[in-house]
């Protein structure tokens, strides 16, 4: 699996433009990631804050995460801007019939793959050696592009998730 995602950011956005992370609860298939892809193109192409246009990026990485980025520096995103991309994010989630809003649901990269875990059984998940504090995870609380660049893809040992493992156990 090809983890070099950040050549595929827009180059000329501002490093604190506005980053969403949206995870799917399963892989998309070939075909629904290009009507995704379709999708988010229009939503981004027709993007408006208070009527201006907004400067916008939306694209689906490793065929599980939606992820859109507004540039700030020309237009800010407002109440408004935001809920609109909600819904087309919402509206994905009924076409496609996924969930894209669970945040109990982790994600890991174990033997080249995604491997979603419920934070329920995330203790089961390092007494099995499943994940471990090498283990990367997606941490989809990055809220800048900055952030997205160098903490989305993090070990668990760099992530919050370290607290929580170390608290309850040595990983």
């Amino acid at each position: 699996m090809n983890l070099n995602y950040q050549e595929l950011l827009p180059a000329d956005f501002d490093k604190n433009s506005k980053v969403w992370i949206y995870q799917s609860n399963r892989l998309f298939s070939f075909s629904e990631a290009l009507q995704i892809e379709e999708i988010l193109n229009g939503f981004t192409k027709n993007w408006l804050s208070h009527g201006a246009p907004v400067k916008g990026y939306g694209n689906l990485f490793f065929g599980q995460f939606i992820i859109l980025m507004a540039d700030e520096s020309a237009t800010t995103v407002g109440g408004c801007s935001t809920d609109s991309s909600v819904h087309v994010i919402k509206q994905i989630e009924q076409q496609f019939k996924v969930n894209l809003f669970d945040r109990q649901l982790l994600a890991f990269l174990v033997k080249d793959k995604i491997q979603l875990v419920p934070i329920s059984q995330l203790n089961y998940a390092i007494e099995n050696h499943f994940i471990d504090e090498d283990t990367l995870y997606f941490n989809n609380t990055v809220l800048t592009k900055k952030e997205l660049e160098s903490n989305w893809m993090v070990p668990v040992r760099k992530s919050w998730l370290a607290k929580k493992i170390n608290g309850s156990q040595t990983v």
